[in-house]
C-alpha cells in the first residue's frame, strides 16, 4: 500500500492484479485498485476532479481527467474518510499509475491539489 499526505489529505492506495479479467497471450492485463481518501484537516472539503497518468513498461503514457470519482464529488468533514475501488487496463504486465485530486475547502472556496502517490501495477509472473 502506498500512502502520502498533501495539505492535510492522505491518500492511500492498494492495487491488485485481476486474474479473472486478464489474458495474458493476448496482452490484456486488468488491475484494480482500492482508494481510501482521509480529511486531516478541520475543515470540510469537496473532492471536484481527478488526473490521473497511467504507465506501462514499454512507454505509453495516458492521462485521465474527469469529474469526481466513480460519479460522485464526496465531502468530507474533518477526520471522516471515503473509499472507492476501480480499475486499470494494461497491455504490459507492468505499469505504474499517479495523479492527484484536485479539492475545495467548503468554508471559503479555495481550490487545492492532492497528490496520489505512485503506484506499482505489477502481475505477479513478473516476480518470477
Amino acid at each position: 500500500m502506498e500512502t502520502i499526505i498533501t495539505h492535510g489529505i492522505r491518500i492511500s492506495v492498494d492495487p491488485q492484479f485481476e486474474p479473472l479479467h486478464s489474458n495474458p497471450v493476448h496482452g490484456k492485463f486488468l488491475f484494480s485498485y482500492h482508494i481510501t481518501i482521509e480529511n486531516l484537516t478541520n475543515h470540510t472539503v469537496q473532492l471536484l476532479s481527478r488526473h490521473w497518468y497511467i504507465f506501462d513498461s514499454i512507454g505509453i503514457k495516458r492521462e485521465v481527467i474527469g469529474d469526481g470519482v466513480i460519479g460522485q464529488q464526496p465531502v468530507l468533514e474533518p477526520n471522516q474518510l471515503h473509499k472507492y475501488s476501480s480499475w486499470c487496463p494494461l497491455t504490459t504486465a507492468m505499469g505504474k499509475m499517479n495523479g492527484y485530486y484536485t479539492m475545495q475547502r467548503l468554508d471559503d472556496r479555495t481550490t487545492f491539489d492532492v497528490e496520489i502517490p505512485t503506484f506499482a501495477l505489477t502481475a505477479p509472473i513478473q516476480l518470477n
